[in-house]
């Protein structure tokens, strides 16, 4: 596993870390001890920090994150994320009291005094002009519950005024082959300003695994059965806003680029690391077997010139007219 340095923490962090929205909820039936598995080999394989949020399972992923730090000795970062348990979820809602309210709650779940990084959880757009919230996440690291604060957006334009609060380390962003647009603007500014990436969402809500076609079935409490248009959140969080039979056909193009000993998953992983303004891709693992082909890209030799271009060149062509915009 290699390590980067994640903002002004001090921090480095594998370049490859867990995403555990999957072992909390809205990803079909998950096991809490196959969850537990995953995540120790995780560990045992090098990652040091777990990106979660409090609505993930109602508080389930944190509960699970506390129980493998007591398990374990490495040390372990944790994000966590607050602000979507807001109802109705509006910029009006980012008070002081409430995001004082949902740490609280993070911290118990958490089974610590501090949280290492606590991120906004894609609030409305409105949220980042208003200095006050970011007053609130200030004053509490000062009296000791955050270590530090970041943000999860949905949207360039988020990530970029985000980044003017100087004290900001992290931008929680999709970023993927089928999510280019950070490349233009959002990475870059991110390394001038020294603000870390953390890119989610980066195999495609597993449209970017290869292993998914025309016919595939998904739970009826999947966000991939129940969100493809929106109707439960931004559709863009779901195959990353792009229409699945499109998805399926642009992965077939993609296929023969894929070298021998490597997955179409890993390809797509070590394509988000090539990056020089990311700190780690984030993927989720529901399983032992998915954690070894996720948590085990670090090692496998980088991409060529030709393929990071024919990628550019499929995503300009077949998927940035359904998304580039958007987000």
């Amino acid at each position: 596993m290699k390590y980067r340095e994640l903002g002004k923490t001090g921090w480095k962090v594998s370049e490859v870390s867990f995403g555990a929205w999957a072992i909390g909820g809205s990803w079909g039936q998950v096991e809490d001890e196959e969850s537990l598995k995953a995540m120790h080999k995780a560990v045992d394989i090098g990652v040091n920090f777990f990106d979660t949020a409090d609505v993930y399972g109602d508080g389930r992923s944190e509960r699970l994150l506390r129980q493998l730090r007591s398990e374990r000795s490495e040390t372990i970062y944790v994000a966590s994320k607050a602000g979507r348990r807001l109802d109705p979820h509006e910029t009006a809602g980012y008070t002081a009291k409430n995001l004082e309210g949902f740490v609280e709650r993070s911290l118990q779940n958490l089974g610590t005094e501090a949280i290492d990084l606590l991120q906004l959880h894609c609030p409305p757009t409105d949220v980042y002009y208003v200095p006050e919230v970011f007053e609130a996440l200030e004053e509490m690291v000062k009296v000791g519950k955050l270590r530090y604060y970041g943000a999860s957006v949905a949207r360039a334009e988020e990530a970029l005024k985000a980044m003017e609060y100087p004290n900001l380390q992290s931008i929680q962003i999709i970023f993927n082959i089928f999510r280019q647009r950070p490349a233009e603007l959002v990475l870059k500014e991110a390394h001038r300003r020294n603000v870390g990436i953390l890119a989610r969402v980066p195999l495609s809500s597993g449209m970017l695994t290869g292993k998914m076609k025309a016919d595939s079935k998904f739970q009826q409490d999947d966000h991939r059965e129940f969100n493809r248009d929106g109707a439960a959140f931004d559709k863009g969080e779901t195959f990353s806003g792009v229409p699945y039979a499109v998805g399926l056909e642009v992965v077939e193009e993609i296929r023969p680029l894929v070298p021998t000993g490597m997955t179409i998953g890993q390809f797509a992983l070590k394509w988000i690391l090539a990056f020089e303004g990311v700190t780690c891709a984030i993927p989720g693992a529901k399983t032992v077997e998915q954690a070894e082909q996720n948590f085990s890209v670090s090692d496998l030799p980088d991409l060529d010139a030709a393929a990071m271009a024919r990628l550019e060149a499929l995503y300009r062509g077949r998927i940035a007219p359904f998304v580039h915009q958007r987000w």
